[in-house]
């Protein structure tokens, strides 16, 4: 059978998709092979900023360059929104946009097909793009989004260097932020039914999966599509009640969806992870309506301060844009008072990228790209320095964590560091330590040699760098509170 390399690039979900893809080739027989020696490479792409964009586009160039044999299929967001761009792009084979991505498995089936029969009809309707002689033309296949429950969800599945699957309920976005491509190369919010996903996430446990991460593009509109109706907090009640996950985790959600309900369901479920992700983008009323965010400052400030009043404990992170157009330096020295103000752990900081087809693309009064940095620069300085004051805060204090990778794993896999996901990542050298994560999204190093995916009590001793350094007290079982330790 032919062998497969999938290159991933951009957020959860489009690596998740990447995740499912895999699972549906090694299903098939397919073999998993180095990029530089694969029979066929798929490029699973993000297109949330020009950055993202010309990252795709560096990476499809030096994979033409070191495997010029290759089938090189290119998918995901940039995809969908640029097909006939990345079509001129060396070595592509197809194009296959995010309303097609099902189709992917039967599609490199074909191609695969075609490989050893030379004699290979496209059996789908195709749009050619004249490109580069020498080169056949890539085919390209995208069109409209069909608004229907998810039939599927991806998942990061527990094997290597993933402890912690992700397991992705919701995709595409009905908002329509003036800075978001999402919409466009995503479709509007679709679902993965509910008995779906109670159903993987009884897999996953029996599997011996100990955490899971929910992530979706616009999670709080989770069940809106369905019928009926359900709610996403309803959605985690009957996760917790059917099913044995003993540690349930939620990667973003929109700062309007974080009612006063939800909180106090995360204050009173000890299996629910204090960690709350709400994008900010700004500070300014003015800026989040020009944005078309649905909320205004003090909205956001009231709902931060809720869940730090309920879970003293709580990791509270935000994105942030630094150069929205318009954006002048007093608001954006408004925008880091607030942020000063507020109780959060970390930032995630964006400088504005303009995407063709959004509404922010056309507005005036652009900030220049050396304003963006410096503002961008301030603004991480600002995260850091929040994140340095929750790390030090937690010294003394004790902390459930789990183990990500054993240490003896790491010392022996020289990549394994390269390809894991930043909060699994440890320092060079660390061979004496296993990386660990709380449940208040900490990374610790956990002194000794632990195996993978265990629940461990430790103390925390120090701060060194972005870890801390957490002395092992006991092994804990599942029926252990995660507060009685925070």
């Amino acid at each position: 059978m032919p062998t497969f390399y999938i290159e991933q690039f951009g957020c959860r979900a489009t690596q998740a998709d990447g995740a499912a893809l895999e699972v549906q080739l090694l299903q098939r027989g397919y073999t998993p092979a180095a990029k530089s020696a694969a029979d066929i490479v798929v490029v699973n792409t993000c297109t949330v900023t020009a950055a993202a964009d010309a990252q795709a586009r560096d990476a499809i160039r030096k994979i033409n360059a070191q495997n010029h044999t290759a089938r090189v299929i290119v998918t995901g967001c940039y995809a969908q929104r640029a097909p006939e761009e990345v079509a001129q792009l060396p070595g592509v084979t197809w194009v296959v946009g995010n309303s097609h991505k099902p189709e992917l498995p039967g599609i490199i089936e074909n191609l695969s097909v075609a490989s050893a029969s030379k004699d290979f009809v496209p059996v789908v309707s195709l749009k050619f793009t004249s490109i580069a002689p020498q080169q056949p033309p890539a085919q390209i296949l995208t069109g409209e989004f069909e608004r229907k429950p998810l039939s599927s969800s991806p998942v990061f599945h527990a094997e290597g260097n993933h402890t912690r699957p992700t397991l992705k309920i919701q995709d595409g976005c009905d908002s329509h932020c003036a800075y978001c491509v999402i919409p466009q190369v995503r479709g509007k919010s679709r679902s993965l039914p509910a008995e779906s996903v109670l159903q993987q996430v009884n897999q996953l446990c029996d599997s011996g999966v100990k955490e899971i991460v929910l992530s979706g593009i616009n999670i709080g509109t989770y069940g809106r599509d369905l019928r009926p109706r359900i709610t996403f907090s309803e959605l985690l009640r009957r996760i917790l009640d059917e099913t044995s996950i003993e540690r349930l985790r939620v990667s973003s959600i929109e700062p309007m969806d974080v009612t006063t309900d939800l909180i106090e369901f995360f204050a009173a479920n000890n299996r629910m992870a204090p960690h709350f992700h709400m994008p900010l983008q700004s500070g300014v009323n003015r800026i989040l309506a020009a944005m078309h965010r649905w909320y205004r400052a003090e909205h956001y400030a009231r709902r931060a301060n809720l869940v730090r009043e309920h879970l003293p404990q709580a990791a509270i992170g935000a994105d942030v844009i630094a150069g929205f157009p318009g954006e002048t330096d007093e608001d954006h020295c408004t925008t880091l008072a607030f942020i000063e103000s507020l109780p959060l752990t970390y930032l995630h900081v964006f400088s504005f990228s303009k995407r063709p087809g959004t509404q922010a693309a056309a507005l005036a009064n652009e900030v220049p790209a050396a304003v963006i940095k410096n503002r961008a620069r301030e603004l991480r300085a600002l995260g850091e320095e929040k994140s340095s004051a929750f790390r030090n805060k937690q010294i003394g204090s004790q902390l459930r964590v789990l183990t990500l990778r054993s240490a003896n794993r790491l010392a022996n896999d020289e990549s394994s560091d390269e390809t894991a996901p930043l909060d699994e990542r440890m320092p060079e050298n660390e061979s004496g330590y296993t990386p660990a994560l709380s449940s208040n999204y900490l990374r610790v190093r956990l002194r000794g040699l632990w195996p993978a995916n265990q629940w461990v009590n430790v103390r925390v001793r120090a701060v060194e760098g972005n870890d801390l350094i957490g002395e092992p007290q006991e092994s804990l079982g599942p029926e252990v509170s995660v507060r009685a330790f925070a």
